[in-house]
This record gives structure tokens, C-alpha cells and sequence, in this order.
């Protein structure tokens, strides 16, 4: 079968409340059209359409340059089957079948397009319609059938009699139309009341020409739940979050509470991994097997290879965590980072676009930024590497097998040889060789009855202000 698709995103969406334009609001790390757009990549369509209004210029740069992906703009906003109508210019010379959806329907699957294309082929239909079954109707167009259970038409809910709004079988919005049809379209007459056209009324203009069409009630109400308000978009969202969950239980994820972990859809999991509350995991985040993440934890776009442990309120953005590796609790790896193997990472230590070799220890109170860390380092408590000079930054590089002492300053840029040593409380402005032990600090000396003398000297004070 010879698809091609045109998604309809062409909506204002004033009930959001928001600048942004409706179908670009994210759903656990992805705009509500990807999500439509990613199920259609599914059916292997030889083009998609998208119809934009006013926010045209915003969508197509959220999308990019998709070869398979083209663009019409509907720019006085007139209604459904005013922007189907706009489309079917861009499908000229096309001959097959033109499958038609509506942007705001993130949580629509690819298996049920499938069964309804499938329906719609082997039943020969020219126009064929997408229902499922709504517990509360409320503004869904009503589909309504003969005695025979032919469909007749499709009623809007403004529209629609009393008896008409009892009917609970729904349009979906979406709908299969064979291309070698006369031009139904054109066909459709305005709707005074709304000054709209209504692409709900296809399936009447259809009937009344004799047109063979179908309506198969195939969907979930859940999965084409369309989103108008902000109220709407909640509730997709606990939705989306509840199939992500499901699928990871069902892939041998275990979660401590599902109801408190959050991630994206481009997120990879493997078996084995434990995962306690309120994680979130974003972007394209992978997670190897054996993991445990504890509370509080926001990956974001960084991989965390098989068996490692990220403790605690933890922030990791765009970097590497290699195998059996801890990091945290507390602790936050920014972007353009590599942990090592066995590294351990811990209390209230940064790392910024820096490469730690395997078993290294900075186990708390340490910014290390601009790095470059061997294998088997220890660096102490409290130590800093200084890589900005106010004008441009510099790297540090420590070699294998170097310690370094608490509260210890590393003034880039700078080199520590191969196992070396540096004292605790020092400032290193130069290279240290290998082997050698790095001091940069004042010698100690001890002032006798300094106490002393400093509370006498006080006391005088303190009276002779009483004096005066």
C-alpha cells in the first residue's frame, strides 16, 4: 500500500495560555508533533505533510531538514477541511492512500494506523474513519449509523440533537482517503455558525454521492485524547509517563515507586537496573545493566555504563559514567565529563568537561573543571582546580598514581608528574615532576601568649570606653 500522510497542526491553541505554539509543547523531552510525527515514521509513508498556521516558521524549525517531511501553511485559519484542502496541493501526481491526523494526538500507536489501513484496504473503501468508544463524550463529533451499522455522517457536539450526544462512538480524527476519489473535499460546505469547514463532514458529502465508506471502532479513548488546554496536557502526560513505566517493568526494570519516576521517551534502560523515586531521566540518556539510581536524580543526555551507582541527589548532564563507577551523593557532572572505571565520585564534588582515569577517588568538597585525571589519583578533600584566569580557560593534567592533599589549589595551567605528591593546604603554580612532593604553603610559626595578650588588650579597651 502506497502511504501518504498529512498531519494537521495548524491550530492556534489560545485555551493552552501560552506563547508557544500548541503542538510544540514537550512530553517527556519531546514536542506533542514528534510524538505524531514518530508514530507515522512507522507506516513508511512516501511523504508527510504538515499543515501550520501562524507559527509555521517555529514548527519547521523544530523539526529540521527531513527529507521526507514538507510544509503548508493555512494562513487564515478556516477550519479542518479547509487545511486538508490546502494540502492536497501538495500531493499532486500522488496515487495511493492518504492517511490524515491531527497534531495534537501524542499518544496515537502505530499498530492501530496499521489495523485501520488494513480494514480499509481489504474493504475496497474510498473514505474510511478511525472511532473508538469515549466514557464521556463531551466535545467529540458523534459518529452516527443507519440500522444496518452502516456510518452516515459525523455530528458535531454543538451541532448534535439531544439524543445525538447520548450516541458514545466518537470521531478520532483520523481518516483514510484514497486519492483516486472526486475531489469530496470541495465539496464540503461552510459551517455558517462556526465559519468553518468542517473535515468531519466529508463522510456526509461521501455518503450522499454514493462513495463507499467505512468507520472502524478500533481505538482507545486514551490514545486519542487530543489536547486543547493546559488541563488536557496534564493528563497525556501522566498518560505517556504511565506506558514509558510499563514498558521498562515489562523489559525487567525495576522500580522502587513507578509513580514518582519520570523519563523521556528517547531514554534506553537495560535489564537489571534499580531505579528509586523521583529520578528523572532525560534526553537521549542510556542506562547499562545492573545499575542502581538513587533519589533525586536528573540524568540528562549522558550515558551510564553497567554497573554503576549514582547516589543521592545527583545532577549528570551530557557526560560519560563508565562501568561499576559511584558518583555522588550530591554531586554534579557537567557537560563534556568522563568518570572512569571503579571511579568514585562523591559528597559535593563537580566535574566540568574533565576525563577521570579508572579507580580515582574525589570522594567530597572538589571542583574539578578542564582536567585531565590518570588512573589511581586520590585527590583530597577540598581541592580546587583553578582554570579560569578571568580571560580564557586552562587545563590541568594529573598523571597516574599522583595524591593530592586536602584543600590543595591547582593553578592551570599545570602539570603533576606521574606519582607524584602534593602537600595538603598548598598552591601549586608550577609543575610538579613525577615522583617528586609538590609544597606551596607559608611556614608555620607559633606566636607564645598571643591569647593572652590579645584578652588583656580587650579588657583595656572595653574600660576605658567605660570611662568615658
Amino acid at each position: 500500500m502506497k502511504i501518504m500522510c498529512v498531519v494537521l497542526a495548524a491550530g492556534l491553541g489560545k485555551r493552552m495560555n501560552s506563547f508557544l505554539p500548541k503542538v510544540l509543547h514537550t512530553l517527556h523531552g519531546t514536542p506533542m508533533l514528534h510524538h505524531v510525527l514518530n508514530t507515522l515514521y512507522e507506516l513508511n509513508p512516501l511523504r508527510i505533510v504538515v499543515v501550520a498556521g501562524k507559527h509555521l516558521k517555529e514548527i519547521k524549525e523544530s523539526i529540521g531538514d527531513v527529507s521526507v517531511i514538507s510544509f503548508v501553511q493555512q494562513k487564515v485559519p478556516m477550519g479542518t477541511g479547509d487545511a486538508l484542502l490546502k494540502a492536497w496541493t501538495a500531493l499532486k501526481g500522488f496515487q495511493g492512500t492518504v492517511v490524515v491526523v491531527n497534531g495534537d494526538t501524542p499518544l496515537i500507536m502505530s499498530k492501530t494506523l496499521k489495523q485501520f489501513l488494513t480494514l480499509h484496504s481489504k474493504e475496497k473503501n474510498s473514505v474510511s474513519m478511525l472511532s473508538f468508544i469515549a466514557e464521556d463524550p463531551g466535545s467529540y463529533g458523534r459518529v452516527i449509523r443507519d440500522g444496518a451499522g452502516d456510518i452516515i455522517s459525523i455530528v458535531e457536539d454543538r451541532d448534535a440533537t439531544e439524543r445525538q450526544k447520548k450516541i458514545k462512538e466518537v470521531n478520532s480524527g483520523v481518516y483514510a482517503i484514497e486519492t483516486d476519489t472526486p475531489h469530496l473535499l470541495k465539496e464540503i460546505k461552510l459551517n455558517e455558525s462556526k465559519g468553518e469547514y468542517y473535515l468531519t463532514d466529508i463522510i456526509g458529502v461521501a455518503k450522499d454521492k454514493g462513495i463507499k465508506i467505512g468507520a472502524y471502532c478500533i481505538g482507545s479513548e486514551d490514545e486519542f485524547m487530543g489536547v486543547n488546554t493546559k488541563k488536557d496536557f496534564g493528563k497525556v502526560r501522566q498518560l505517556m509517563r504511565d506506558r514509558i513505566i510499563k514498558k521498562w517493568v515489562n523489559r525487567g526494570i525495576c522500580f522502587i515507586d513507578t509513580n514518582s519516576v519520570y523519563i523521556s521517551t528517547d531514554v534506553k534502560i537495560d535489564k537489571g537496573t534499580i531505579i528509586y523515586p523521583n529520578v528523572h531521566l532525560e534526553g537521549n540518556t542510556r542506562i547499562g545493566r545492573g545499575c542502581t539510581i538513587y533519589p533525586n536524580v536528573r540524568i540528562q543526555d549522558s550515558i551510564v555504563e553497567d554497573g554503576a551507582i549514582i547516589k543521592d541527589s545527583t545532577l549528570i548532564e551530557g557526560s560519560v559514567v563508565k562501568r561499576r563507577a559511584s558518583v555522588g551523593p550530591f554531586a554534579h557532572i557537567r557537560p563534556g565529563s568522563e568518570i572512569g572505571e571503579e571511579v568514585k565520585i562523591g559528597n559535593f564534588v563537580e566535574v566540568k568537561k574533565s576525563v577521570i582515569g579508572s579507580r580515582t577517588k574525589a570522594s567530597h568538597l572538589t571542583y574539578l573543571g578542564d582536567s585531565k585525571i590518570g588512573k589511581n589519583v586520590n585527590i583530597g578533600a577540598g581541592t580546587i582546580t583553578c582554570n579560569y584566569d578571568g580571560y580564557k580557560k586552562h587545563v590541568t593534567i594529573i598523571e597516574d598514581n599522583v595524591f593530592i592533599g586536602s584543600d590543595s589549589q591547582l593553578i592551570a595551567p599545570v602539570k603533576i608528574g606521574k606519582g607524584a605528591y602534593v602537600g595538603a593546604g598548598s598552591t601549586i603554580t608550577n609543575d610538579v615532576p613525577s615522583l617528586a612532593l609538590g609544597m606551596g604553603r607559608t611556614r608555620q610559626i607559633n606566636i607564645k601568649d598571643w591569647v593572652l595578650r590579645k584578652k588583656l588588650k580587650v579588657k583595656k579597651e572595653r574600660s576605658k570606653r567605660a570611662k568615658s
